[in-house]
């Protein structure tokens, strides 16, 4: 389990199958005794690359660089016409 907000992250389960549902696959994991708990492959170690990242600080501080550009290069055309 690969979720970062899903109770189970960190842990390892046990596929019994594996299904599609709504087009997607989602895997069916055994999980203590009897039961049994459904996951989709995004959220499983067997799914693509994570966007884990996509808050990353220096996302963050790049996107807020590249935003204040653009503002202060419109500040600076602003009094000209288009």
């Amino acid at each position: 389990m690969t979720h970062p907000f899903h109770a189970l992250v960190g842990q390892q389960l046990d596929i019994l199958f594996v299904k599609r549902r709504s087009g997607a696959l989602v895997f069916v994991c055994a999980y203590g005794v009897s039961r049994s708990v459904t996951l989709p492959q995004e959220w499983t170690d067997r799914g693509g690359v994570s966007g884990g990242d996509r808050l990353a600080v220096e996302g963050l501080s790049a996107l807020r660089a590249l935003v204040d550009a653009l503002v202060s290069r419109g500040a600076d055309t602003s009094g000209e016409g288009s």
